[in-house]
Parts: structure tokens; sequence; C-alpha cells
């Protein structure tokens, strides 16, 4: 890549943030809220995705564990992406695409949120675990990008990014992570 190459990178970047963030402002800020009024009734938040989403997972759980921005008490989030024993056996005894599923049917509770992350939308394990999460009362959260794949038609709430590159795609993601964590901080602080 050269200096060119790079400069356009960051340009359809910033252009698609603009975009995204224009067109999703008042969808971003009900979603918070509906997120922060469930967690503060006790819902867990219970979410999931495969490599730079598992690592988005993680992160927004400890968000809502530790706090972004504001002291309040610590909100019950989980990332399915942490425990190898759990993911080794499940994907060894029922298959890799069970590996969230087998977590939501032992941790998720009706009431409780699902949030499975996938750029493409059609990540069998985010599927699979979302499709048990509907069938056990969660409310379910897609992040997904170019569409929502299979896994637009699963969830309550889908925060799809419209771009085709995963790596645009996961740059959304993490300012949308950020926004939603900031406005449930502000919501359960007050």
């Amino acid at each position: 890549m050269d200096e060119q190459a790079l400069r356009r990178t960051v340009a359809d970047s910033l252009a698609l943030k603009q975009r995204f963030f224009e067109a999703q402002a008042s969808a971003l800020v009900a979603l918070g809220t509906r997120l922060a009024e469930r967690l503060s009734a006790g819902a867990r938040l219970l979410a999931f995705g495969n490599g730079g989403s598992a690592a988005d997972a993680q992160h927004f759980a400890a968000e809502l564990v530790v706090r972004l921005t504001h002291l309040r008490r610590a909100l019950p989030a989980l990332a399915l992406t942490t425990d190898t024993s759990v993911l080794t056996a499940a994907a060894n005894d029922f298959g890799y695409e069970s590996v969230f599923r087998r977590q939501v049917e032992a941790h998720g509770r009706a009431g409780d949120i699902a949030l499975g992350i996938s750029t493409s939308g059609r990540s069998p394990n985010v599927v699979e675990a979302l499709r048990a999460a509907r069938a056990l009362g969660l409310h379910t959260v897609g992040l997904t990008g170019n569409g929502g794949g299979a896994l637009a038609g699963l969830v309550h709430e889908l925060i799809d990014v419209p771009h085709p590159d995963t790596q645009r795609i996961q740059e959304v993601h993490e300012m949308v992570l950020h926004l939603l964590a900031e406005l449930i901080d502000e919501a359960v602080r007050t």
C-alpha cells in the first residue's frame, strides 16, 4: 500500500462512519436506552462472535462489567468467547456451530440479551446461538455488515453496516459498541 492508497482507505472509512452514524443515530440511542433498561432490571447480556468479532464481544462485556466513562454499578455481561474448555468441549462433542448455542442454553434466561456479532451475518455458530436465544425468550441483537445475512431474520434489533469490507465494518462496530456502552453508562448512572 502506498501513501495514496492509504489516504483513500482512510477517506473511505471516515465517509462510511459519517453516513452510518447520521443514518443510525436515533436507532442507536433507542437501542442503548433499551439495553440500559433491561440491564437495570436484572437482565444479563451474552455477547459472542468469531475472530475480530470475538474481541469486540469481549471488549463490550468488559465495558459493561467494569465501566467505560462513568463510575456505576457493575452490569451482568458475559463474552461467550472466553472459556476455552467450554468452547473446545462443545466443538468436539457437538461441532463448532454449537459452541455459542450451548452457552446460551446454559446461561440465557427469558428477558436476557443475546448480542451476536458477525460482519457477514452468516457465521453458523452465531446464527445457531441466536436461534436458541429466540427460542428461550432472550432479546436478540445483531451487529452485522453488508445486509445482515441469515442473522438479519433472527434478531429483534439489527445494526447493519452497509459495506462489503470486513475491516471497515469492524471499525464501525467498535464505535457502535463504545457508543452503546457510553449510553448505558449514562443511563445507569442517573
